[in-house]
């Protein structure tokens, strides 16, 4: 059996993932069981229509250690998967505690460096010392991006060699339904116009405000901007729409845990992070033939883009650049069949291929 760690179960990019790759894992023939912090987010109810989930009820990270281990105990599995710090350097620990011998396989989706940045001086040792000594007691460790890679090692003063590449995987979605489609258009404005969509939580990693103040310089009155995602920074946008005068052309469409039928109705897709381990919603979109422009940002896009082979890439906070290459991309003729065909190399069973392989 292989028990995949997680806080909980958001609506969030590395959940998502996780769930991916568990499907893949059944696929193969092995059994997969959620072992959750707290059993709550929005994809709790679509994971527990197809795997087992356990809650082990402990809110904080401190507690985790010894609850962990309790389960391992009890379980038994034959190999724990765990990712996001500090998941990833918990429970190799609780493994050792446990005395219960499995496989432990840790991973980190971000650059931990940049997202946690802000946090001081005392966090950044403290998290450098747990990751330094976790790592070693875990069997593999795998970074999602060469970014995250790199970044992790200079944190833990481990060797990049020490780690494993394994992109995140990106699922083939279903062609949505006519229905879905016509949700969708539902949320978009009546008229005609270019359409420019984003997908992810509305987090200051994300750099949301920085998107509408490209968009507010489009030389393109007909363009219309959909966010699709929630997060406390809703409210912030939402004034700031009004100080760009864009209003009527922008869109809030919440949370949806299949985005497919908003790429398929774009014309464009935009990220505008900061920071990104990997950046799925790249492939998500190019999967559906949507053009992509996105902030070169630490560390998936250029190497999903290949360096702006399969879209536009500018600079980190040029709102400037971003317009630019918005205008640009909405103008160019673009081969979706190619883009497609790069989306495929993020195929979910090739991920989780390489995870049974570390295993072996």
């Amino acid at each position: 059996m292989i028990s995949i760690l997680l806080p909980d179960l958001r609506g969030g990019g590395v959940e998502r993932i996780r769930i991916v790759l568990a499907h893949e894992f059944v696929n193969s023939g092995h059994e997969v069981e959620f072992v959750l912090m707290q059993a709550q987010g929005e994809l709790l109810k679509e994971a527990h229509t197809s795997f087992s989930i356990v809650d082990l009820a402990t809110p904080r990270a401190r507690s985790l250690p010894f609850a962990l281990a309790r389960y391992l105990r009890q379980r038994r599995p034959d190999a724990l998967l765990a990712a996001m710090w500090p998941l990833t350097v918990i429970a190799p620990l609780a493994q050792r505690l446990s005395g219960h011998r499995c496989e432990v396989i840790v991973s980190e989706h971000n650059t931990l460096s940049v997202q946690y940045r802000d946090w001081g001086q005392l966090h950044l040792t403290a998290m450098r010392a747990s990751m330094a000594m976790g790592y070693r007691l875990a069997n593999r460790r795998v970074g999602v991006s060469e970014g995250v890679v790199q970044d992790i090692a200079a944190l833990s003063g481990l060797r990049p060699e020490a780690f494993s590449v394994i992109h995140n995987p990106a699922p083939p979605r279903p062609e949505p339904s006519p229905n879905a489609i016509r949700d969708a258009e539902a949320h978009w404005s009546s008229h005609k116009g270019a359409r420019i969509v984003t997908v992810g939580s509305m987090k200051a990693q994300k750099n949301h405000p920085l998107l509408l103040r490209a968009f507010a310089r489009l030389d393109r009155p007909d363009a219309q901007l959909m966010f699709v995602g929630n997060g406390k920074g809703r409210e912030a946008l939402l004034s700031l729409a009004r100080d760009l005068g864009v209003t009527d052309r922008v869109f809030f469409a919440g949370f949806h845990p299949d985005p497919t039928p908003f790429y398929k109705t774009a014309n464009l897709f935009v990220l505008s992070s900061n920071h990104e381990g990997f950046g799925n919603v790249i492939v998500e979109a190019l999967a559906t033939g949507t053009p992509v422009v996105s902030t070169n940002c630490p560390s998936g896009p250029a190497e999903i883009l290949k360096d702006g082979k399969w879209g536009r890439l500018t600079p980190v906070g040029d709102a400037d650049a971003l317009a630019e290459a918005m205008q640009a991309s909405l103008e160019d003729d673009h081969d979706t069949a190619a883009l497609k065909r790069r989306a495929a190399d993020f195929a979910p069973e090739i991920a989780a291929r390489k995870y049974l392989e570390l295993l072996d």
